[in-house]
């Protein structure tokens, strides 16, 4: 199936309710009906090996002619990609703008005056046209890669300094006369205002998702823990835009399990059973699926056959990694004897980004406390005067490699809270018992409550920042009575600085199940990047705003 097959289904085909689950049918027995069709074995209910995958070849061919008659039905997407391309044209047109109104409105005074200033009119009214062509051509509108995932930004930055690029060698090889100053304020403003429609556009998709519009109707393949896998995610995330409409069966349960196969209504965490593999192309058209997931341990022969099924059906198949949290630019396809096999690059914990993520943690971190020291001083002078106590909570954290270091963060608790501590286990929200955690606690003060609120309390840590104890972004910084109980997987986390803010603090905060919240410290550390950093830090401002698992 090509690149660009469609993914998702139009809003008028998202569901009010749960579909009615499909029936599959019975294994047939030999010498029965259903065993007349074209898979069934020759008379005698003997089949040899090569007629046996004859005659499931044809079948499958068969089902690949019904399936031809479906077509996933999208209509959204293409409205979502209009919108995109509506906002990179304004975003060109208000950069063009500024860049002509500065250089030629007597705003600043330059040495030199063009010729004439035709050619920058020309060039204004022409430029939104062939930037959303050069976006186009760097495939920076492709379905697959919207609403999620930093690929996005990189395609339109990367479309951006190719198009800049082009520019000047067309300027160079003409020997025309473009102004820099023109240059130099056009092209960045487009690049920026690009990237923030393109934010403002992914904004409006999730409100749209979590409202249930603009969804992936998706058909998950497989059984077992690794599609209850795919559907806890799908129903954790409602900005991933997958509706997960039905499980298909990567084979009939009868064979392999205690389930009877004429119980066709029973379901995989609410999500209604629809069929199995031999009969998807029936379970994707009567559930309107215009996504297929498909399990890892499907083998390649029956993955093969799914594939001649949903060809012409602009259906998207995507295939999970038995390899799970490790994404982004450490996966890469390589081509070995003709099989196509993933190479996994090592986490990159140290080298050249790991210096630049240093220097731009104490840059950020030093301008921050500099602007805002004021409003820090402010809040320390309102916690020493109502509570008894410093302002100031130093606690003992452990960093990178297990290294101790001393934490800071406002006092937002009674100086008596660890002592009191031990009378409260009980009501401790937290059952796996290596955080505590409640919603109400009396040891809170008052205006811990407000700062806690607004994650405030946590602004004293751009001390350790600055100090190169801590990161802006990491994993969730432990106290070394966790890491003592920690399990041998867990100690992964220490491989990295503790974070400021990190997935923790944009995915619940205090809202997340222990495993959970060590789930995404573990992908933090396997995917770490500086894309991913920014895209942390920016989804952090709404999480504060929201103020999501915050007490």
């Amino acid at each position: 199936m090509s690149g660009d097959a469609r993914a998702s289904t139009g809003s008028n085909f998202v569901p009010r309710s749960r579909p009615d689950p499909v029936p599959y049918p019975a294994p047939a027995r030999p010498g029965s009906a259903a065993t007349s069709g074209p898979s069934a074995p020759p008379s005698g209910g003997q089949s040899t090996g090569t007629g046996g995958r004859h005659s499931v070849a044809r079948a499958h061919s068969a089902a690949a002619l019904e399936t031809v008659a479906y077509r996933a039905q999208v209509t959204w997407e293409r409205r979502y990609v209009r919108l995109l391309i509506l906002f990179d044209a304004g975003a060109c047109v208000v950069a063009a703008g500024l860049a002509f109104f500065v250089r030629f409105g007597d705003l600043v005074d330059f040495e030199t005056k063009p010729v004439s200033i035709k050619p920058y009119i020309l060039m204004t009214v022409l430029l939104p046209v062939a930037w959303v062509l050069a976006m186009s051509l760097n495939r920076a509108y492709e379905t697959r890669f919207l609403g999620g995932g930093s690929e996005e930004f990189r395609r339109v930055v990367n479309a951006a300094a190719r198009f800049t690029a082009a520019l000047a060698i067309i300027s160079y090889a003409t020997k025309a006369e473009i102004a820099r100053s023109y240059v130099l304020i056009a092209f960045p403003a487009a690049t920026l205002l690009s990237v923030a429609g393109r934010v403002i556009g992914r904004g409006i998709l999730h409100r749209m998702r979590r409202a249930g519009r603009c969804l992936h109707r998706v058909l998950v393949v497989g059984a077992g823990e690794s599609a209850a896998t795919l559907v806890r995610l799908a129903q954790r995330d409602p900005t991933s835009g997958w509706s997960v409409v039905g499980v298909v069966l990567d084979r009939s349960p009868g064979r392999h399990s205690h389930d009877r196969p004429e119980r066709s209504g029973f379901d995989l965490l609410g999500v209604p059973i629809v069929g199995t593999s031999e009969t998807l192309h029936t379970a994707i058209t009567a559930t309107h699926a215009t996504t297929v997931a498909i399990c890892p341990q499907m083998d390649g022969e029956t993955l093969r056959r799914v594939l001649w099924t949903l060809e012409g059906s602009d259906v998207d198949v995507l295939v999970s990694s038995a390899l799970t949290d490790v994404t982004g630019p450490r996966i890469s396809i390589r081509p070995v004897a003709g099989l196509p096999l993933l190479h996994i690059d090592e986490p990159e914990l140290t080298g050249t980004r790991r210096v630049m993520k240093g220097v731009f943690d104490r840059c950020v971190a030093g301008t921050v406390i500099l602007l805002f020291l004021p409003v820090l001083l402010g809040l320390g002078l309102a916690v020493r005067l109502t509570s008894r106590g410093p302002a100031l909570f130093k606690q003992t954290r452990v960093g990178r490699g297990g290294e101790h270091f001393t934490m800071f963060k406002f006092r937002s608790m009674y100086v008596d809270a660890e002592a009191r501590k031990a009378e409260l286990e009980s009501r401790n929200e937290r059952a796996e018992g290596l955080l505590f955690k409640m919603r109400d606690d009396p040891r809170v003060t008052r205006v811990g409550k407000f700062l806690r609120k607004w994650s405030l309390d946590e602004l004293p840590q751009l001390i350790n920042v600055l100090n190169g104890s801590m990161s802006l972004v990491g994993p969730r910084p432990p106290l070394p009575s966790e890491v003592a109980r920690y399990e041998d997987d867990v100690h992964r986390r220490l491989m990295v600085k503790p974070g400021l803010t990190g997935l923790w603090q944009i995915s619940g905060r205090s809202d997340l199940e222990w495993d959970e919240s060590v789930r995404l410290d573990l992908r933090y550390v396997e995917n770490w990047s500086l894309a991913m950093d920014f895209v942390i830090l920016w989804r952090t401002v709404f999480a504060v705003l929201r103020r999501e698992g915050a007490y």
